[in-house]
């Protein structure tokens, strides 16, 4: 099949094909003894050259981790946006620039920056600082727009932007204040460009107009009443406490003792209250999800739920709306004090008793039923049965002559007749069933009927409570959905993402494309199409320990946010290069010229190494047809194989319709071991990794798969059929890092010191080390895997555990969630045992992994 592949895309090779099986037919076993005669010779020849470059040929460190050597790898497909390269620890960067960015107002504005005329009158800071980083956004923004790459590297500008803090150690643990800064400097390069542009006037600040707003703050202070209006840019929220964004804001929007403010005498309570004159077109929250651990000496993340709408009104929040926003607020706190009364009120319904274990009081009453109407399943030790099987009274009183008395048919359904030898082992105690040892048919009527008259009577003022519990519930929640408080709507835009805890863990961002209308995730480098279920999972928080820390609503009034430009002649949108102002868009074509070169370059090399095998080919064949012309013994050729298939659930191998299989003819196995000096060692690779896999042997097989998979794909950049099958070692490298996870996890959990150690020890030096080759090409079995393998620890967040365990999990956590940091010198590859070349070859003609 594989070799049938091969000719049809080179038809040049089937006559030389053709005349090889003519001249074989008849005669196979001598033809194949002189094969390997010749396949002697050309190893001999190939292991002495790579002795001779053994130096040039062995791995670097950064080989692994570096970007692909394939530009194709790396080039943009159609419009697709382009993703920003994690340039260790970066992650947060990447997430508010390509919120912002995706704000296509504030694209504009950066992308047709220029800085002021008198750049030598300005502060040092400003000069030195603030220039140069809107020069490197500017240039950053360009290669979002119009790059061939699929993402771009922003090295430059986050560099600029580390050095305004002491320490680039902070940058996990206070995003928002990186966030801070940059809109401060943002605001800084546009105020001296407006003062520049208007002399003499009050200058307008576009980051200003764009991101910032006021509120009026009206309160008491020691009985004296006070109002002050100030700006806000990030609004703060506390999200400890709250089910949802509009608590949140209430909550925010009033403190202190409030009540004073609407009597009539002053008193010396204080409070305040928000009130908002104007907001900014881009409305932004920072969801406080952390707070400090005053008994543990250190932060800690809040991982409460906390919901948000995707169209938000702010209108009860303005000041115009003051007074029906307090009528309104005045009828919720009435509603829900009522509502707390009849939610105590059910409580005693649904539990009921005085004890430490409660019932619902409706299931008790019919518990009380079912015992009263209840038969004992066996009588009492004190009544007697004689053998006949009638039974005897208590008293003894029974006629001498005549058969005992027959009961009556209520003694029959309430005493059974058990037997002799069942009755005399009878111990002497309750009866089996709990039932009522003496009530009469009236007293059980009487009781029946009070039962359940109670329980109906319970069971409908539960129902009633229910009933206006939820009135009381949809009434609050239909409180502002009258159109005068629906005039100020505010839009989702971007919801930035953190997983992990306090100290250290990734971003990313969720942002909503109005044109495609639907959300895309932008995950650093990756950037794929999402839904709206996704970003409620990951960012509302309560799942995975993923949350989100940032909210960015637009005003959904104010289209020019978002809305695409156009040519003022043509009239048609604008995209790509044609959206950039001259200087960018050289600067672009420059960048797009330099990948278009590095393409073309290893085409040419790949078109070279191409005709080098061909030509190398042609010499094997030539050789292979002289030899075989001498033999005289026929058979038919047959191909040397490699088989595995994955294992199934109970961890042994299976053969099936989708078993991956790869088959080598002697014709395909001349080819790789022409076409590249390497073949060889990674197919010892492979063989030796699945051996070890097979042995659950995962520590030192996981060297062998993770090199070999490395190796090979460089082999099938060469050509399709250049390497093994991707999807073999993909797998077995895949499932060699989930078990060693799980390995890990388990003795992690053993809480037992040596265990602990060495748990952690496979987690840092092999597991966290490897991760970053499983996301670099965003396949998606492999991101899954890495999401179990994250998913396994973080669920130890919470927990409760030692001290001990707790301060190791901290440690580690960061590592695993962002594993950039790890991404540094890893092991040599493994050395190799000694194989004859015949040796590699027989054993690819025998192995099949089990």
């Amino acid at each position: 099949r594989v070799l049938q592949q091969e000719l049809c895309c080179k038809a040049e090779w089937i006559s030389q094909v053709e005349v090889l099986y003519h001249l074989v037919e008849g005669r196979f076993i001598a033809c194949i003894l002189n094969l390997f005669d010749m396949l002697r010779f050309l190893c001999r020849v190939l292991e002495a050259s790579i002795a001779e470059n053994k130096a040039s040929l062995k791995r670097t460190h950064t080989e692994v981790w570096s970007d692909s050597p394939n530009p194709h790898d790396r080039k943009r497909m159609d419009n697709c946006p382009v993703g920003l390269k994690n340039v260790g620890n970066t992650c947060w960067f990447s997430a508010v620039i390509q919120s912002l960015f995706n704000l296509l107002e504030f694209q504009r504005l950066v992308l047709h920056y220029s800085p002021p005329a008198r750049v030598q009158d300005l502060p040092r800071n400003q000069k030195h600082r603030n220039l140069p980083f809107m020069q490197e956004l500017r240039n950053l923004f360009s290669l979002m727009v119009g790059s061939k790459r699929k993402y771009v590297d922003p090295s430059r500008a986050v560099e600029i932007l580390k050095d305004a803090f002491k320490s680039s150690e902070s940058q996990q643990q206070d995003v928002s204040e990186f966030t801070h800064k940059l809109l401060d400097w943002l605001e800084d390069a546009f105020q001296m460009k407006a003062e520049e542009d208007r002399e003499g006037e009050k200058p307008k600040n576009p980051m200003v107009e764009l991101f910032y707003g006021r509120f009026l703050a009206v309160g008491v202070l020691e009985g004296k009443k006070f109002e002050n209006t100030e700006m806000f840019g990030q609004y703060p929220l506390q999200v400890n406490g709250f089910k949802d964004l509009h608590e949140c804001l209430e909550a925010a929007m009033i403190e202190g003792e409030i009540e004073s403010l609407h009597s009539a005498e002053n008193s010396a309570r204080s409070g305040q209250e928000h009130w908002f004159t104007e907001l900014p077109p881009v409305l932004t929250f920072e969801l406080s999800r952390f707070e400090f651990n005053q008994a543990l000496g250190r932060p800690e993340k809040i991982h409460n739920k906390l919901e948000f709408p995707s169209m938000l009104y702010m209108d009860r929040y303005m000041d115009r709306n003051r007074d029906i926003t307090r009528i309104k607020r005045e009828e919720i706190r009435r509603l829900k004090e009522h509502l707390t009364l009849l939610q105590q009120r059910l409580e005693r319904y649904l539990s009921y008793g005085s004890g430490p274990k409660r019932f619902p009081l409706a299931d008790v009453l019919q518990y009380a039923m079912e015992f009263a109407s209840s038969k004992p399943v066996c009588t009492s030790p004190v009544e007697d049965i004689d053998t006949s099987g009638s039974l005897v009274p208590p008293d003894g009183s029974a006629t001498a002559a005549g058969p005992a008395t027959a009961p009556t048919a209520a003694q029959q359904q309430r005493v059974p007749i058990h037997k002799p030898f069942t009755q005399s082992r009878l111990p002497p105690d309750l009866p089996m069933h709990p039932a009522p040892r003496h009530i009469t048919e009236e007293e059980l009527r009487v009781l029946e009927g009070c039962l359940h008259r109670w329980r109906s009577e319970v069971e409908n003022d539960t129902r009633d409570l229910q009933g206006s519990i939820s009135r009381i519930h949809r009434t609050i929640e239909m409180m502002y959905s009258d159109k005068s408080m629906m005039q100020v709507p505010y839009r989702l835009h971007a919801v930035l993402v953190h997983e992990g805890q306090a100290n250290a863990g990734h971003y990313w961002a969720y942002i909503y494309d109005p044109h495609q209308r639907r959300w895309m995730k932008y995950n650093d480098i990756s950037v794929t199409k999402s839904s709206w279920e996704e970003l409620v999972r990951d960012s509302f928080g309560g799942y995975r320990n993923a949350s989100a820390y940032c909210l960015m609503y637009i005003n959904d009034k104010k289209p020019f946010l978002i809305e695409e430009e156009f040519d003022k002649e043509t009239g048609q949108m604008l995209s790509g290069l044609d959206k950039l102002p001259p200087d960018l868009k050289q600067y672009v074509k420059e960048d797009n010229e330099l990948f278009d070169k590095e393409i073309e370059e290893w085409d040419a090399l790949q078109a070279r190494k191409a005709q080098q095998e061909k030509l190398a080919l042609a010499t094997a064949a030539a050789s292979t047809l002289a030899a075989s012309s001498a033999s005289t013994s026929s058979s038919s050729p047959q191909p040397m194989s490699i088989e595995s298939s994955p294992p199934d659930n109970t961890g042994q191998a299976h053969s099936h319709s989708g078993a991956i299989k790869v088959e080598y003819t002697l014709w395909h196995t001349i080819q790789l071991t022409l076409s590249s000096l390497n073949f060889r060692e990674t197919t010892i690779f492979m063989m030796i990794g699945l051996e070890l896999f097979q042995k659950r042997n995962y520590v030192e097989a996981l060297m062998y798969l993770i090199y070999s998979y490395q190796y090979n794909r460089e082999l099938l950049a060469k050509g399709l059929y250049r390497g093994h099958d991707e999807e073999l070692l993909g797998y077995y490298r895949r499932e060699c890092l989930l078990k060693l996870n799980e390995q890990a996890a388990a003795m992690f959990e053993s809480g037992e010191e040596p265990e602990v150690t060495t748990g952690l020890g496979i987690m840092n030096e092999l597991v966290v080390p490897c991760i970053p080759l499983l996301l670099v090409h965003d396949a998606e079995k492999d991101l899954l895997a890495v999401e179990d393998m994250r998913n396994r620890w973080c669920s130890y967040l919470g927990q409760e555990m030692e001290s001990n365990l707790q301060e190791k999990l901290t440690d580690f956590l960061p590592k695993l969630l962002d594993c950039s940091t790890e991404i540094k010198s890893f092991h040599d590859p493994p050395k190799l045992p000694t194989y004859s070349t015949l040796d590699l070859f027989r054993s690819l003609s025998t192995v099949t992994v089990k």
